[in-house]
């Protein structure tokens, strides 16, 4: 399906590159639903929010302000939540194999983690 790799234990990884990361491997994984499983709609939906978390996270660095900088990580978390929403989704209705769900759910949970974490410090702060 897609060649890429992702090293989530990789701690000098940061968000934003893992994002782009798991960007690249839900456009692979949009074009082997739509080519080969012929699934058009959810794929869709999870295109738009799997690109989305990365977008948001780019968005961020260039705040306006501390509250701005917040308010766009959070909409990363919520975009990255909803991703995770489609693919278990896709999973649970045999669109995904459960070798290509575990391998691309733990960078989505990866990166949930990372923005939970990373919005509380900045909340805290």
């Amino acid at each position: 399906m897609c060649n890429l790799r992702c090293e989530v234990c990789n701690e000098k990884s940061t968000v934003q590159s893992l994002s782009k990361l798991f960007a690249l491997r839900i456009i692979c994984l949009y074009r082997h639903l739509v080519s080969n499983k012929r699934e058009f709609v959810l794929s869709k939906q999870l295109l738009r929010s799997g690109t989305s978390i990365g977008a948001n996270i780019k968005e961020a660095q260039f705040a306006q302000s501390k509250a701005d900088f917040i308010a766009k990580m959070y909409i990363a978390l919520k975009e990255a939540g909803e991703t995770e929403y489609w693919l278990e989704l896709l999973h649970e209705a045999r669109y995904l194999e459960s070798t290509e769900f575990d391998n691309i759910i733990t960078l989505c949970q990866a990166i949930v983690r990372m923005l939970n974490a990373i919005t509380k410090t900045a909340r805290n702060r």
